[in-house]
């Protein structure tokens, strides 16, 4: 589990049912906790791509790699020859 040094985020404490608010528009409800385990409601607009970070990561690394396969862009004119 990595190490979280205080001062480097903002860290809250929440009871079962009680929220935090991201904005105007980002709504996190504690829904359950059982042991180390806490169930949390994410209620936000469609816009707001709202990822578990193993997820977000796989989504980076394949954003990575295809952007190293991606051919280079055209420049509209075409290769000029016939």
């Amino acid at each position: 589990m990595p190490e979280i040094v205080e001062g480097t985020m903002l860290l809250l404490t929440r009871k079962l049912g009680e929220n935090i608010r991201i904005g105007d528009d980002v709504k996190i409800t504690i829904v359950e906790v059982k042991g180390n385990h806490v169930k949390l409601g994410i209620d936000a607009p469609p816009s707001v791509k709202v990822h578990r970070e193993e997820i977000y990561e796989r989504i980076q690394e394949e954003n990575r790699r295809a952007q190293a396969v991606k051919p280079e862009a055209s420049d509209g004119r075409g290769s000029g020859t016939k």
